[in-house]
């Protein structure tokens, strides 16, 4: 594993392992890695450091929905292989209320 590779707060379940495993295959062939991945998520305001965390050492974009309920977030991060986006989003996956896009 590349730069992201930090121990998951639980096991993957089989349908997350098969997600993981599928989310790996599109991204290999569409990417050639190293890359520049970009990640965009949707969170309830005042979640939106939960999701900055996940990009420690990144800038990181943010908007506010219309109604001010919610935040994305967008950051463009160097990532090693597929194996570092699919760490973010399984670390993400414990965000309550996240939408990734």
């Amino acid at each position: 594993m590349g730069c992201f590779s930090k121990k998951l707060k639980q096991p993957l379940s089989f349908m997350e392992q098969a997600w993981a495993i599928s989310l790996r295959e599109k991204l290999d062939n569409h990417y050639r890695w190293p890359a520049v991945y970009t990640f965009k998520f949707i969170v309830p305001k005042g979640k939106e450091h939960l999701v900055k965390n996940l990009f420690p050492n990144s800038a990181t974009k943010e908007k506010l929905s219309a109604n001010g309920n919610y935040i994305s977030i967008t950051a463009n991060i160097p990532v090693a292989s597929a194996d570092d986006v699919i760490i973010i989003y399984e670390q993400a996956h414990f965000i309550e209320g996240i939408i990734a896009l």
